[in-house]
């Protein structure tokens, strides 16, 4: 294993290992407006949202490591206190990536990247009209990480009003994952479509699982089970009892008397399709 010491590399080689390994990123696509009223629209993947009361939104326009200069993002939210944090989705990923072009100051993004300007009804800086949901933010703080190219500043914004596309509601009013079709960004040049990765895991704060611990430890040092099988194996709240075995080995006789190797590798096809009961009724059976 490569182990690196931050403090023995450039500040260019370390941000690379950072946003090769800390990746997908949501991508903060934030607009805001310089003291004299002049547009500014530039998009950046350190981001993420971190309360709901209040809504809090936090993301970092670093400082340029090439030159150690800030930019006008930063600058603007500095002096004005307010921001639009528009989301990005797949139909807009290359327009977005084009407006991160380090323009001139004064030069306005929304124009050069083909995007409509679409005014705020509680603070003055724009939001992109083709973003499928965008943030009216009040700037609460900034907090200042270093003063060196590369440190972070962290803008923590709080929303003060949110505006959703009824193109990616669900019927039931809910933000439909599919129909928004966000993009994320990860290291050098690549970016991930959200939807075309959706899996889902059903979350163990909602029941009680037995966890690992409790799997016989023939299970868990099976050489085909996965970390990922025995999370799965470990997420239920009990195992299987032993009329429900008994039934499953008289419905299944093929999987009586299989060896350790071919009785894990039936119970991970039961887990790659979901049923993990079945899989336990694999792994139990004598």
């Amino acid at each position: 294993m490569l182990s690196i010491d931050p403090k023995e590399i450039s500040t260019k080689k370390l941000h690379g290992y950072l946003l090769g390994a800390v990746a997908p990123r949501p991508i903060a696509f934030a607009s805001t407006i310089d003291e004299k009223g002049n547009p500014n629209l530039s998009p950046f993947s350190f981001f993420n949202v971190f309360g709901a009361n209040p809504p809090l939104l936090i993301f970092s326009p670093a400082r340029r490591v090439k030159n150690n200069t800030t930019k006008h993002t930063l600058d603007n939210a500095v002096a004005t206190k307010e921001v639009v944090i528009n989301v990005v989705n797949y139909d807009i990923v290359q327009q977005m990536s084009l407006s991160s072009t380090e323009y001139p100051e004064g030069v306005n993004e929304f124009k050069k990247a083909g995007f409509t300007m679409l005014p705020s009804d509680k603070i003055k800086p724009f939001r992109v009209a083709e973003s499928p949901v965008q943030f009216e933010c009040k700037v609460n703080d900034v907090v200042f990480t270093g003063n060196e190219g590369g440190a972070g500043n962290l803008i923590i914004c709080e929303v003060v009003k949110i505006h959703v596309s009824n193109n990616v509601l669900a019927d039931d009013g809910s933000i439909d994952q599919h129909k928004i079709d966000l993009v994320a960004r990860a290291g050098g040049n690549y970016y991930t479509r959200a939807r075309d990765g959706f899996f889902e895991i059903e979350k163990p704060i909602t029941s009680l699982g037995i966890g690992v611990d409790q799997i016989p430890l023939e299970i868990r040092n099976s050489a085909i089970l996965t970390g990922n099988n025995l999370g799965v194996l470990g997420n239920v709240q009990q195992l299987p009892t032993i009329e429900s075995v008994d039934n499953f080995r008289k419905e299944h006789p093929e999987f009586i008397g299989l060896e350790t190797t071919k009785k894990h590798t039936f119970a991970q096809a039961y887990l790659n399709n979901n049923d993990v009961q079945s899989a336990w009724k694999v792994l139990l059976l004598n």
